[in-house]
């Protein structure tokens, strides 16, 4: 095959293409210069894109304005005034209390050298002890030694007849290593010394924890047991956040356990902790309580009511205040007319309200019924028809006219005769035409 021929059957469906994409694109070129592009919306279908040209809704921005109402109608609608004044802004704030030991009154037991318990005297938690009690009986070699060293200087400094500052040393190291005087006493009279040296109670109390049993190993940094004195407690209330401005070290409370059986009984705060509690956002405030019978028992749940009083400030029912998310008003009445006026508050309670702005003592505030008001001032200020018109029915736009009274209405009720054919006698019937025509 030549390349003259194999250029020729190349060439021409190239041709060919080519031709038909010229024709392609010449007849949309056309198309769009007459109207559009195929398939694209009609020109007057598609949004300008310029913002003025663009159609907006538009929110309304209408604001209140004032309501005349007269007396009977203050009267039927159960709108009641009152006159703005200054009171003591009482506040009362209730939280949940608990009871817990006074960390003050905890010991915690510990021997002084290493050894092992071989005997536990008080081995239940929730025990009560007293002071001086003993609680477990420890074996420890050093302190086994020592006792011998000093029996051995005692031994010695009698037979000599010369008193050595050895034995006073030797009696500290004993007392030092947790040995009471009177078990150091014993072991002069005695002159053996002590396999087992007694543990005693510090404090008089309930052991809340055992930390080790008969047979432990032992050292100084181990735990035997703690005990607590639950003569006096402590009371931890957890105040909320919103009620923190009100309270401080002094402030009132009265607390109430009604399971522990005792009557409740007032007490102040003794300390405010530094820091909120981050998963409840309360802050805690702490009270001490007696509790020489034991009926506040640590872990026992009640409430705290705090009652502090404010500074004397105008105050207004909290029904008397229309709260938009924006601002906050309230309907101020001056004769029959009541006008919305905006206020800035302060602290709020279960049914009062402080206005730190906005409102001056003597004025007359709507304090109950001011919904219907409300509406009807934003009705007013919208210009809608129901506020111009208050009370009063409107005629229906859409009602179709009355049509007119026809004088003649009586005599189309009559049947209608038929119209009478001049010429009815005069046409012959078509049965008859050929009779007559013979």
């Amino acid at each position: 095959m030549t390349p003259l021929s194999t250029l020729r059957r190349i060439g021409a469906p190239l041709a060919s293409a080519a031709a038909t994409a010229i024709l392609f694109t010449g007849a949309l070129w056309m198309q769009h210069a007459r109207s559009a592009w195929p398939f694209a919306p009609p020109r007057d279908a598609v949004a300008p894109l310029s913002g003025s040209a663009m159609p907006t809704a538009t929110a309304s921005t209408h604001d209140r304005v004032a309501v005349n109402v007269n007396a009977a109608t203050v009267q039927e609608l159960g709108i009641r005034l009152e006159v703005v004044g200054r009171q003591s802004l009482t506040q009362e704030a209730r939280a949940v209390a608990t009871i817990v030991p006074d960390e003050s009154r905890i010991s915690h037991v510990h021997t002084r050298v290493a050894g092992w318990v071989e005997q536990l005297d008080v081995n239940t938690t929730g025990e009560m002890v007293a002071v001086g009690q003993s609680l477990a009986r420890i074996f420890s070699q050093e302190l086994l030694s020592s006792q011998a060293e000093y029996l051995a200087a005692r031994r010695n400094t009698a037979a000599s007849g010369i008193s050595s500052a050895v034995i006073a040393s030797g009696r500290t190291r004993l007392t030092v290593l947790g040995m009471a005087p009177d078990e150091i006493d014993a072991i002069e009279q005695s002159g053996e010394p002590r396999r087992l040296v007694t543990v005693v109670a510090p404090r008089s109390g309930v052991v809340v924890n055992r930390g080790v049993t008969a047979g432990t190993s032992v050292d100084p940094s181990t735990t035997l047991l703690t005990i607590a004195d639950l003569s006096r407690v402590w009371v931890l209330a957890e105040v909320p956040e919103a009620n923190i401005p009100g309270i401080r070290v002094g402030t009132l409370a009265r607390l109430d356990f009604p399971a522990s059986g005792r009557q409740s009984f007032t007490a102040r705060v003794d300390f405010v902790y530094p820091t909120l509690t981050d998963r409840t956002r309360t802050l805690r405030v702490r009270f001490s309580a007696a509790n020489a019978g034991g009926s506040l028992r640590p872990g026992l749940y009640g409430t705290a009511a705090f009652e502090s009083a404010g500074q004397v400030v105008i105050t207004v029912p909290r029904d008397a205040v229309v709260d938009t998310g924006l601002q906050q008003h309230v309907f101020v009445a001056s004769g029959d007319r009541f006008e919305p006026r905006a206020v800035t508050l302060g602290v709020q309670l279960a049914d009062r309200v402080e206005v730190r702005s906005g409102l001056n003592e003597g004025e007359r505030i709507v304090a109950a019924g001011v919904f219907l008001l409300d509406s009807e001032s934003r009705l007013r200020a919208t210009g809608g028809a129901g506020g111009h018109n208050h009370g009063a029915p409107t005629k229906p736009q859409d009602t179709p006219a009355t049509p007119a009274t026809n004088p003649h209405a009586g005599d189309d009720k009559a049947p209608v005769a038929p119209a009478v054919d001049p010429h009815a006698g005069h046409r012959p019937a078509s049965a008859n035409a050929p009779a007559d025509k013979e």
